[in-house]
């Protein structure tokens, strides 16, 4: 009986070394196939082409994508270090910029207090800072830093700016207390330069809000009075020191009794601004006992 073919009833079975050379002799006929044929290649370029190739251009993009957020990435971090650099560099240039505008402020008011000291160098006076004032928007009352130690005395004038600010109406050790003339209930004594004709200059706080001061009285009988004259402080006042510059008249009119003339003065000084002044170390009264 053949050695691969069974009785009936058993079971089919071939033995190893036939399995063996029929495997050999497919693979062998594969092989043949594949080297001189397209028979199967084919098929298989047009899975690989189908399948694969889409699938490796697939993953190209993904990976194009994932290396160019890398890339964005990196940049982003980049720029937020530039950025926070940019925003140190910024804020170290405003600090100096600020500083730089407060030298130049300062200096701008020393400048002015020297052409002042030089515009009245026929008195002693000495250099103050302003360290606090009444409240609202202009210094029509404030402190500054030099009292009775340093021969400071109630009544004497302060200067800045162009002019005059005010006079010091009460002295501590270290500070004193000026009111401005542009204070409620102030009045000087003045007299226009071109002309010497008298007249009262009145403080209004509710009228400096338009950037003027009032005077009154001014008898001005020729009418040689105009505007844009100066006004500085009398002879005759009893606080303030003469030819001290106050303002400018900015408008004039004759008063109900055909008399006199009033109007307003543009000061010479900005009480918006003020940081630094000059008090004259003399007293009106006591040029007036001198001279006596």
């Amino acid at each position: 009986m053949s050695p691969i073919v069974k009785r009936k009833g058993e079971k089919f079975t071939l033995p190893g070394k036939y399995l063996l050379f029929i495997l050999t002799i497919l693979c062998t006929g594969l092989i043949v196939l594949t080297l001189y044929t397209d028979y199967i290649s084919k098929p298989l370029s047009i899975v690989a082409g189908r399948i694969l190739v889409p699938m490796k251009a697939g993953i190209s993009e993904v990976g194009s994508y994932l290396s160019l957020r890398s890339e964005e990435l990196i940049h982003i971090r980049d720029l937020l270090a530039e950025n926070e650099r940019l925003r140190s560099q910024i804020d170290q240039l405003s600090i100096e910029n600020t500083m730089y505008k407060q030298d130049r402020y300062e200096l701008n008011n020393l400048r002015e207090l020297f052409e002042l000291d030089a515009q009245y160098d026929e008195y002693e006076k000495v250099g103050a800072r302003v360290i606090g004032r009444d409240p609202g928007n202009w210094f029509h009352s404030f402190i500054i830093n030099k009292g009775y130690e340093d021969g400071l005395l109630v009544d004497m004038n302060v200067i800045a700016g162009s002019g005059l600010v005010g006079r010091i109406v009460n002295v501590g050790p270290t500070w004193s207390k000026v009111t401005a003339i542009i204070a409620d209930n102030s009045n000087v004594s003045g007299q226009v330069l071109s002309t010497e004709d008298n007249l009262i200059i009145k403080g209004n706080l509710e009228l400096f809000a338009e950037g003027v001061v009032e005077f009154e009285q001014l008898i001005d009988k020729a009418d040689r009075v105009g505007f844009g004259d100066k006004v500085v402080t009398s002879y005759i006042s009893d606080k303030y020191l003469p030819n001290i510059l106050i303002g400018y008249i900015s408008t004039i009119q004759g008063d109900p009794n055909n008399l006199t003339k009033s109007g307003h003065l543009t000061p010479a000084v900005d009480f918006e601004r003020l940081g630094e002044v000059l008090v004259i170390l003399e007293l009106k009264q006591s040029i007036e006992e001198e001279a006596d």
